[in-house]
């Protein structure tokens, strides 16, 4: 996203391996310039990772990026397309499963990692799709607010995923601010759900 660069700063990240995109939307693509720091820091390109329009939109918005002759200092990145199709490995990385959702009427994809999954900017998604987070023991879920909107999950329908998928924790996060306070959502929430807050860290295990 635009933060993304704080972001990197603030956790004290010396090295990121790969960037896998979930959609087009400036939100979650407008940090792309800040990955030339890593490409100093690495002495390489970055592995990216994203759909058709997804790699249509980087294009567009860092066309410079991708010229024959590039100017100096650019960020240098290899995309590699995907779907929700099929699975694909990263670079020197785990085996991660796309996951197939819709943003009112936008493909996104979530993403599958061993017993961990991630799926952000949701409203709907199909059965099929559904299928492919059973078994999850850690979800971070997309929930915008209490209200109903047109593309996002609210807290009712976060919640009843949740209940269908049945993952021992989820964190809810693309929180707006017309939500609540932290602390006044988690008392909304059951004890194995809670918001997601800058700076979260946990373990990921079995991922091969």
């Amino acid at each position: 996203g635009p933060d993304f660069r704080q972001q990197m700063l603030r956790e004290k990240i010396k090295s990121l391996r790969a960037i896998l995109y979930t959609h087009e939307h400036k939100d979650h693509i407008a940090g792309m310039d800040d990955l030339r720091a890593f490409n100093y820091l690495e002495r390489r390109d970055m592995e990216v990772y994203c759909s058709p329009p997804v790699e249509k939109a980087l294009k567009r918005e860092f066309y410079y990026a991708f010229e024959a002759v590039k100017y100096p200092g650019v960020p240098n990145v290899n995309i590699h397309l995907i779907s929700e199709k099929n699975k694909f490995r990263l670079i020197d990385g785990p085996e991660v499963e796309p996951i197939l959702v819709m943003h009112h009427k936008m493909p996104v994809l979530g993403f599958r990692f061993g017993n961990f999954a991630y799926v952000t900017d949701i409203k709907t998604i199909s059965y099929e799709e559904l299928k492919k987070l059973q078994g999850v023991n850690t979800l971070i879920l997309g929930c915008l607010r209490i209200k109903q909107h047109l593309s996002h999950l609210n807290l009712e329908e976060a919640l009843a995923l949740i209940e269908l998928i049945k993952p021992e924790k989820t964190y809810l996060t693309h929180i707006s601010h017309l939500f609540d306070s932290h602390e006044n959502i988690l008392k909304m929430l059951p004890k194995n759900v809670t918001p997601a807050y800058d700076g979260l860290q946990f373990i990921v295990k079995n991922v091969k």
